[in-house]
């Protein structure tokens, strides 16, 4: 039964370096996660074989590293990651980075650290 959801009913998990993960959508097709970084963290620079994602900034600031680009994106700002290609997300700002990750497939157990 389809219900309200928000990181108060989400699954959770931890992640990297005090990071937080929220399941918004959690299917066999489809992965939206709400997550929050802290400042100064990072996560290790990997590739998904399989799964496209798009970055959502829905507050601070992230700095999203992709084929050897830097992208900083602010809030209301995003970024496509194509299967695949390498990159990186670190939040050098002040206050925590929080954004909305969307996978297809879902990006779990596809990781492969480079």
């Amino acid at each position: 039964m389809a219900r309200p959801i928000s990181v108060d009913n989400a699954e959770h998990y931890n992640w990297g370096d005090n990071c937080d993960g929220w399941h918004m959508v959690k299917s066999e097709q489809l992965s939206v996660i709400q997550e929050r970084v802290p400042s100064g963290a990072c996560e290790q620079s990997h590739k998904h074989e399989f799964a496209e994602q798009f970055f959502f900034v829905l507050s601070g600031q992230a700095t999203l590293v992709v084929d050897s680009v830097t992208h900083v994106l602010n809030a209301q700002q995003g970024l496509h990651v194509p299967a695949g290609v390498v990159h990186q997300l670190c939040n050098y700002g002040d206050v925590d980075l929080e954004f909305i990750v969307t996978s297809t497939p879902p990006s779990h157990g596809d990781k492969v650290l480079v």
